[in-house]
C-alpha cells in the first residue's frame, strides 16, 4: 500500500470566484472601465493579479464577465419583462425594473451598462464598444417583441416597433443617468409612469 498520494494536477483557486466576480462587477459599475484600476479590482476581489488573470483573463475579459453577471443579476428584469403577455405590460415591467435596478441601496447607483464606459478613453474603447453592442442588442429584443405585438393586434398596425423600442430604451437609459446623479426612486418611478401614459393604445 502506498504511503503517499500524488497531489492533484492544478492547484485549487483558494477563493470564491463567484464572490470575486460580484465585487469586480460593483467596481466597474461604480468607477467605469477606465476608472477601475487593476489594484482597485484585485483589492475588492480579495485576490492577486496573478489569480485574477488565471481565473478571469485580462481586464477586458473580466469586464465582459462582469457585464454578464450584471445582465443575469441586477438587470435580469429585462429578460423577464420580454415574457409579459402584452406590449404595455412588457414596457411597464421593464421601466419599473429599471427604476428598481438603478436605485438599489445595496448597489452602486445608475446602470452598469451606461456608467461602465461613459468616461472611457482610447484604452477603454473595447469596453465602450461592448456596452454599445449590449444596449443595441437589448433594443433589438424589444423591437422584435413589439413587432410580434403588432402582428397579434396588441399594438396598432401603424406602430413602428423599432421606434417604440428606441423610445423605451431611451427612457430607461435616462432613468439610469438620473439615478447616478442622485435622483430618488420615487421621482424616477413618476418619470416611468409618465412615459407609460404615452404608450400606444391597443
Amino acid at each position: 500500500m502506498e504511503s503517499s498520494r500524488k497531489a492533484p494536477v492544478g492547484r485549487p483557486r483558494g477563493f470564491d470566484a463567484d464572490a470575486a466576480l460580484e465585487q469586480a462587477m460593483r467596481v466597474f459599475w461604480e468607477q467605469g472601465y477606465d476608472g477601475a484600476s487593476l489594484t482597485d479590482l484585485t483589492s475588492a476581489m480579495g485576490i492577486t493579479r496573478t489569480s485574477m488573470y488565471a481565473a478571469f483573463g485580462n481586464k477586458e475579459d473580466l469586464f465582459r464577465k462582469a457585464l454578464e453577471r450584471y445582465e443575469e443579476g441586477p438587470a435580469s428584469h429585462t429578460t423577464r419583462s420580454l415574457g409579459e403577455p402584452t406590449a404595455r405590460q412588457v414596457a411597464t415591467a421593464f421601466l419599473n425594473g429599471s427604476v428598481r435596478a438603478t436605485t438599489r441601496p445595496d448597489c452602486p447607483a445608475g446602470c452598469f451598462g451606461i456608467q461602465g464606459s461613459l468616461a472611457a478613453g482610447e484604452s477603454g474603447s473595447n469596453a465602450r464598444d461592448t456596452l454599445t453592442a449590449w444596449r443595441n442588442e437589448g433594443t433589438d429584443l424589444f423591437r422584435d417583441r413589439f413587432q410580434r405585438a403588432v402582428d397579434e393586434g396588441d399594438l396598432p398596425p401603424d406602430t413602428d416597433p423599432a421606434l417604440l423600442a428606441r423610445y423605451l430604451m431611451t427612457v430607461a437609459n435616462g432613468i439610469g443617468v438620473q439615478a447616478a446623479s442622485g435622483t430618488c426612486r420615487e421621482d424616477l418611478q413618476r418619470v416611468a409612469d409618465m412615459a407609460l401614459r404615452n404608450w400606444p393604445p391597443a
